[in-house]
């Protein structure tokens, strides 16, 4: 194979992650390079499934050249110099000398489809991972027209990312990611918040009739503790139908110990005495920070989760879609809300794949390769 060193020759090595995934497709590459007719043993992964550019361009250039005949590759590197180019179309960097690492590091070439089952792995996770940022980024881009809409969108699109690797890998009963979750953010400190939750809390203690209307709303939906304790005051009031005004809330909040904290009677009953506008309203925006702070909590969560490399697709799997009902949870009390008409998200065919260790690869036909 010609060789013609550059000065970045040794850059591969030099700036290669240390994660065990890059060792993992090095192996991988290595064995195809020194039997290409392995590929047909490997499934489940395309260019884009792998970490670093210099291997994502090896393996396109590889999957997509034809083989050679296993005789005429035994004798000379014809093959691995088309490799070579092709991949050096891609990824500039790439030398003769770092092929033939490749080669050397590869324990066993019979290994490749477990090889190509980590690598599966490993970019399942780093999936999960970027469209969890993308729906915390989401709830907070303050330039978005709709940021519920967009929030549950990439929500949605955040699902069908477990979806699909629920069918590659599917969850075991019981298997819960070991890594501990993150707490909910803290509430919110912004005065718009406090002062429509003060509307709100004043406006259905002045019209207790229309509290009725507002059902979907919970305490929790509230960003102080101090609010939602006084909100669970007025519904309890409501439902018993007895009189309701700012005193018989004053009363109600001592019984529930919500004054242990400090709270001054004179600040509850001048929070209360207030209203304005209407309870839904104030309902509904109270309703909106909530579900945007469940969705952020629930990105938070499984970025978390996938920062654990000890957790496997399969407890992925199953920590996000737990961590995903809460988003859920609060959509459909959304739609109540606002009476919007949910769309129902297509849900993927069941999987009639077996559920392998991640370390056996699965046979199926290289045609049926799910894209990225």
């Amino acid at each position: 194979m010609p060789h013609a060193p550059e000065p970045d020759e040794d850059d591969l090595d030099a700036l290669a992650p240390p994660q065990p995934v890059f060792h993992v497709e090095q192996a991988l590459l290595g064995a195809l390079l020194l039997d290409p007719h392995r590929l047909d043993d490997v499934s489940g992964i395309t260019a884009d499934s792998f970490s670093t550019a210099a291997h994502a361009a090896l393996y396109a250039a590889i999957s997509t050249l034809p083989p050679p005949d296993p005789a005429e590759h035994a004798k000379n590197t014809k093959w691995l110099d088309h490799v070579l180019a092709t991949g050096r179309e891609q990824a500039r960097g790439l030398t003769a000398s770092y092929l033939h690492t490749l080669v050397q590091v590869c324990p066993w070439p019979s290994h490749a489809p477990a090889y190509a089952r980590m690598v599966e792995a490993e970019h399942a996770r780093r999936r999960l991972h970027t469209a969890a940022e993308h729906l915390i980024q989401t709830v907070h881009d303050r330039s978005l027209p709709h940021p519920v809409q967009t929030a549950l969108a990439e929500a949605d699109a955040l699902a069908a990312v477990v979806d699909d690797i629920a069918n590659r890998f599917p969850p075991r009963a019981g298997a819960l990611p070991r890594t501990t979750a993150p707490p909910p953010p803290a509430a919110p400190d912004h005065t718009e918040a406090i002062e429509e939750e003060q509307l709100l809390l004043a406006t259905a203690t002045a019209y207790p009739a229309d509290i009725d209307a507002v059902r979907w709303l919970l305490p929790d939906d509230l960003a102080l503790p101090l609010h939602a304790g006084l909100w669970q005051c007025l519904t309890a009031l409501a439902r018993r139908r007895e009189p309701v005004d700012p005193v018989t809330v004053l009363w109600e909040a001592q019984q529930r110990g919500l004054l242990d904290d400090g709270h001054e009677p004179a600040e509850v009953l001048r929070l209360l005495a207030e209203p304005a506008g209407s309870v839904e309203h104030w309902g509904e925006r109270a309703l909106r920070r909530s579900l945007l702070a469940t969705a952020e909590h629930t990105g938070r969560r499984i970025e978390a989760y996938t920062a654990d490399p000890a957790n496997t697709p399969f407890q992925l799997v199953v920590g996000a879609r737990r961590s995903l009902a809460d988003v859920a949870a609060v959509r459909t009390r959304w739609q109540h809300a606002t009476g919007a008409v949910p769309t129902p998200r297509p849900r993927p065919a069941p999987t009639t794949r077996a559920g392998p260790p991640t370390t056996t690869a699965a046979h199926t036909a290289r045609a049926t390769r799910a894209p990225r």
